[in-house]
């Protein structure tokens, strides 16, 4: 596994420097006055290409690793490459064209990443068969499409979600590395050395690409990496549950509860507000952070002093993503107690939303230096 994460951090790192130095002078960003910006000049937005590359070639290159003795015993034939790829083929190539043009509506972007997610039900064979609680399992399996319907829903949607938590350099990558870190541990903890590797070589092509983009933002990784990120994730975390029935499916959730409560606050408060969902805005929680705890940077050259702020905010959350990581992790095989930790976050994340929109910012935050 090491000599796999080896090779797709390296192939990442090179693929990524290769799309920004090609991209680097058509970046088509985002329009000065767009709410979801919080940086100064124009940066490749095509991260998602060298993420691509690192984790597909990695895991393509594993025969030659196998015939070198440098890969352990992983049966290539559970990898099944080519499917995979069909399965991201709609979500990413729409993530490249919104990435390159900025034109791209959000009914179609949804769409794409609906196709995606009929895709992997259709040739994987994704459901979610089970929820965790004996009582619960027995109404459940009665109904069998709940349960592909459910899948569907989260292929669908966890792009989208990586895809809202993507505005501050380091924020969605870090996200992503530790998730798929998280997944990797429990995939050798019940033996399926297969989606270990698929998890070990996305959280080492994430690293790649991190490296440039945290904390200087030389690139970003865009809708195209954020619907790889999102895709792969929730078929990893499906297939595991689906496989092992001994990994409660509430272990996922609480590993990615940070983007799921997001989008799903995000879409609460702007339907209340009467706007449309898929309308962007300056309102996550991640961006009142930068508003209201990211402070003391007083330079006067405004690129450097935004570069600054941007590069302090995404700490903040790193650090809300682990009260949720590391019990996920500690209790993966426990429906109850990860569900607790699940409603602990979601009322965590309202008061300290609530807290931030009044100014009512806890002091220990008011301390903290980065």
């Amino acid at each position: 596994m090491i000599s796999l994460a080896v090779l797709a951090f390296v192939l990442s790192l090179v693929a990524t420097l290769w799309v920004r130095r090609v991209f680097r002078r058509r970046p088509h960003g985002y329009a000065d006055d767009a709410p979801q910006r919080f940086h100064v000049g124009h940066t490749p937005r095509l991260g998602g290409l060298g993420l691509l590359a690192g984790w597909a070639l990695a895991l393509a290159a594993l025969p030659l690793l196998q015939w070198a003795h440098l890969a352990g015993n992983i049966d290539r034939a559970q990898l099944d490459l080519p499917t995979w790829g069909l399965m991201l083929l709609p979500a990413f190539a729409g993530g490249v064209l919104e990435d390159m043009t900025q034109r791209l509506a959000v009914r179609w972007r949804l769409l794409l990443t609906l196709t995606s997610g009929l895709l992997a039900w259709a040739l994987l064979g994704l459901s979610v068969t089970h929820l965790g609680f004996a009582w619960l399992d027995a109404l459940w399996a009665g109904w069998p499409w709940l349960g592909i319907g459910l899948a569907v829903l989260a292929v669908t949607g966890l792009p989208h979600a990586f895809n809202i938590i993507d505005g501050y350099n380091g924020l969605a990558g870090m996200v992503a590395l530790v998730v798929c870190l998280a997944l990797a541990h429990v995939s050798m903890q019940v033996g399926d050395r297969e989606l270990a590797a698929m998890a070990i070589a996305l959280a080492a092509a994430t690293g790649g690409f991190l490296v440039w983009n945290y904390p200087r933002g030389l690139i970003f990784a865009g809708d195209a990496g954020a619907y790889l990120w999102g895709l792969l994730i929730a078929v990893i975390s499906l297939l595991l549950v689906q496989r092992h029935p001994i990994v409660s499916p509430w272990f996922p959730l609480l590993l990615l509860i940070y983007p799921v409560w997001e989008t799903l606050f995000s879409i609460y408060r702007k339907l209340w507000r009467g706007v449309s969902p898929g309308m962007a805005d300056a309102l996550h929680l991640h961006q009142l952070v930068y508003r209201r705890l990211v402070r003391g940077v007083l330079h006067e050259d405004e690129a450097r002093n935004m570069l600054m702020r941007n590069n302090r905010t995404a700490p903040y959350l790193w650090g809300f993503i682990a009260l949720t990581v590391v019990p996920a992790v500690l209790f993966w095989r426990y429906s109850g107690v990860l569900l607790a930790f699940c409603v602990l976050f979601a009322v965590s994340y309202v008061v300290a939303y609530v807290s931030l929109v009044r100014f009512k910012v806890p002091r220990v935050f008011q301390r903290t230096r980065f």
